[in-house]
């Protein structure tokens, strides 16, 4: 048997038949989620409406089952399933059970599809070999076909009975196997938006969903295709009416080469509540756009621009309208076909054809340019709002920029922040921040740290009580506004004596955990307390969004001596009285054992605070998760504040209780 680092010839392996999808179902559906099964179901309604489009039927039946199966429903002209001559096979095996087998490779040259949906004959093929069950109905030649398939291997023979009705069409049912996707549960709300949206783009077609769960049944169809679907999106509340426009038209991506068409169909409004861009291709939706989408921004920008121009709305050295102070204000919805498409990958989500950009940025610039001579006056009040929002959004760039210049301007922190100790990641998801108390704690914690990810901030001495102290006196501490520059993100108060001080922004947190360590003593807790009230006082959203942690430190340290042949020491750490006793107990009362106090984290060895306190799969943090700010105030109020009264009755009635945290030895 070969040993698992050898490399030779019969390292090589190929997947066959199913495995091909089934054990790498993401190369083909673009993902094993929720997301890789639903496009498998698409891959299916998708072959439906390429028959309904070309004419052949009407209407599509779209059925969700309480087992979880689906079924789509089309009256087409039946898929061919029977012997092909020409491939020496059956027409059912090159659909079902052979990628890269189908009717839709001759586009280009007037085929079975001329402007087709599926275009690599993958579809059928891969969804039921990610399938469960799989079964087909087909009527047509005055014959009914029966198929089925389990885990992507036909069941039985392909059945054929005489049917004498004249009605026509594929029936595809199966179940989405979880052998093959992590979640094979698809929303009725995905399926509904997914029908919706084809209804749009495929005017005049039915599709009926149908769910056996809820016992409802929707009838999708949009006669006024995306025009419809635009006004719908503009509700009556835009300022101006939707303005449809289609153009066609032959072309090449490159000289080498081969012509295609093209057919493009536009529907847009501006509207102040709602704004929308939608790209649609041969019906499938592309969410990530691609040539539609370069082709609607560089119109829309260049047009406007020349409007503005053309008005003398510009301000004196003002600079250039961009696509996103259009787009604030735009709804529009685009649908295009053509007989050869580019596609980004399997799952159609962008197309990248050179051509259908450049016949599209010149259909929209000019149809552009007609709706604003047509419309005078909104095409003014287009104008003046498009620059009332490239005008907000240069003021909040403005505002963003300045504080991140405060933020980096004034805190060099690596050179100017005495003992802070960054780590190397800049990924703010991942970095962590350790509040130390004291130089003997930073280094133990330095050199225990991970220091790709893990900064440390020591705490020089007792810091102010934020509750009690005025803002002067807080700003004027070195340890709290250092703090606050080595978190970044600013504080949430706004007056004279802060104006050293960036607002407070979320977004410049330079950090995904803050991570309160100190000594498990009465003085350690003093200090965790005040840090914590520190940041209450002056940048209480930390708390509510999660991002401040306390780091446990162990209260006892039970070393087990060993003798005879395993001699050496093993250390066990107790974070509590309780697991002390459950350590003590295991141990045995024979057992040769030193127990002591844990040390105070500057004693620490390197390795014990890795992995006691700062190794995340070890480490206990404890996230700090007020109920609500009052009560955290109050809290802090009678531990900290000028209550007096209350902390003098809270030591009488509750004291007790803390007694275990002082060293009386």
């Amino acid at each position: 048997m070969a040993r698992k680092s050898d490399y030779g010839n019969d390292s090589i392996s190929m997947l066959k038949g199913a495995d091909r999808v089934r054990k790498r179902p993401a190369v083909i559906f673009g993902s094993d989620d929720l997301e890789g099964c639903i496009h498998s179901f698409f891959e299916i309604l998708s072959n439906s409406i390429d028959e309904a489009r070309e004419g052949h039927g009407k209407q599509i039946i779209v059925t969700r089952f309480k087992d979880g199966s689906l079924q789509v429903e089309d009256f087409g002209r039946g898929i061919p399933l029977d012997y092909n001559p020409k491939e020496e096979r059956y027409n059912w095996e090159l659909v079902y059970c052979e990628l890269y087998a189908g009717a839709k490779y001759d586009n280009n040259s007037l085929g079975d599809y001329e402007y087709s949906l599926g275009l690599n004959g993958l579809g059928a093929c891969a969804t039921q070999y990610s399938s469960e069950f799989f079964e087909v109905t087909v009527m047509r030649d005055k014959t009914k076909y029966s198929l089925s398939f389990r885990k992507g291997e036909p069941v039985g023979e392909l059945i054929k009975e005489p049917y004498r009705f004249n009605r026509t069409g594929t029936i595809q049912r199966w179940k989405p196997d979880p052998e093959v996707f992590t979640d094979t549960v698809i929303p009725f709300e995905r399926l509904q938006d997914i029908v919706k949206k084809q209804s749009v783009v495929n005017g005049g077609i039915e599709f009926i969903l149908k769910d056996e769960i809820t016992g409802s049944e929707e009838s999708f169809l949009c006669p006024d295709g995306i025009k419809g679907y635009c006004d719908e999106l503009n509700d009556m509340k835009g300022f101006t009416e939707t303005y449809f426009f289609d153009g066609e038209e032959k072309g090449r991506d490159a000289d080498d080469r081969p012509i295609y068409k093209v057919k493009a169909e536009v529907a847009f409004c501006f509207n102040n509540s709602v704004n929308e861009l939608q790209y649609f291709h041969n019906s499938s939706f592309l969410e990530h756009g691609g040539s539609p989408d370069k082709a609607v921004k560089s119109a829309f920008v260049s047009e406007i621009d020349k409007q503005i121009k053309a008005r003398d709305k510009y301000k004196s050295n003002e600079s250039k309208i961009k696509f996103e102070d259009v787009q604030d204000s735009l709804i529009l919805i685009s649908s295009t076909f053509s007989t050869q498409t580019s596609y980004e990958n399997q799952t159609k989500k962008a197309i990248n054809n050179k051509f259908i950009q450049e016949f599209m940025t010149d259909l929209i610039r000019k149809h552009l340019e007609i709706w604003f001579i047509e419309n005078k006056a909104l095409g003014d009040k287009v104008v003046e709002q498009i620059l009332v929002n490239k005008r907000s959004r240069e003021n909040a760039e403005k505002t963003r920029i300045n504080i991140k210049k405060q933020l980096s301007g004034k805190i060099d922190i690596n050179n100017r922040i005495k003992k802070f100790v960054d780590c190397r990641s800049k990924d703010t998801d991942k970095r962590e921040l350790y509040i130390v108390e004291g130089d003997s704690a930073l280094g133990s914690v330095k050199l225990g740290r991970d220091a790709e990810f893990q900064g440390v901030m020591p705490v020089r001495g007792k810091i102010l009580n934020c509750l009690k102290a005025d803002y002067a006196t807080i700003f004027k501490s070195e340890i709290i506004t250092d703090l606050v520059k080595v978190l970044g993100c600013g504080v949430e108060i706004s007056n004279k004596h802060s104006k050293d001080m960036s607002a407070f922004n979320l977004d410049m947190l330079r950090w995904n955990k803050v991570i309160i360590c100190t000594d498990a003593d009465v003085d350690g807790f003093q200090i965790r307390t005040l840090i914590l009230a520190m940041i209450y006082r002056l940048m209480p959203t930390l708390i509510e969004k999660g991002y401040v942690y306390i780091a446990e430190s162990p209260l006892f340290e039970i070393t087990l001596h060993k003798k005879g042949k395993n001699a050496g020491e093993e250390t066990y750490f107790a974070f509590n009285e309780k697991e002390k006793a459950e350590i003590l107990e295991k141990l045995g009362d024979n057992a040769n054992i030193t127990l002591q106090r844990s040390k105070g984290l500057g004693e620490n060895e390197p390795e014990m605070m890795w992995q006691t306190t700062m190794n995340p799969k070890t480490r206990r943090l404890i996230k700090v998760t007020p109920e609500d700010a009052k009560k955290t105030a109050d809290v802090f109020d009678l531990l900290l504040g000028d209550n007096l009264q209350g902390r003098k009755q809270h030591i009488e009635e509750d004291g007790h209780l803390y007694l275990d945290m002082l060293d009386v030895g």
